[in-house]
């Protein structure tokens, strides 16, 4: 399950992990901020009771994105200029 929520300056997502399988061991909630220079991400270390935190840039963030999909190796992503019609 997640939600969305926008605020004044972020859109706020927070990922609830919900298992199906009563086996499953859940995880903390992950609450990730979306600003217009960076996302941040933040989950609670259950250990340590710490909320640990990682700032990426939306480069960074485009390029995790696209990692999750592609096989093993070293990729780097090109931009796309749009063409103007005329």
């Amino acid at each position: 399950m997640f939600t969305i929520e926008h605020e004044f300056d972020a859109t706020v997502i927070t990922l609830v992990d919900e298992g199906t399988d009563p086996r499953d061991y859940l995880q903390e909630d992950v609450k990730i901020e979306s600003f217009e220079d960076c996302v941040v991400i933040e989950q609670m270390d259950e250990h340590t009771e710490v909320v640990q935190r990682i700032t990426f840039s939306h480069s960074q963030l485009r390029e995790l994105a696209a990692a999750l999909n592609l096989p093993e190796g070293a990729y780097r992503l090109n931009q796309v200029t749009p063409q103007s019609e005329g």
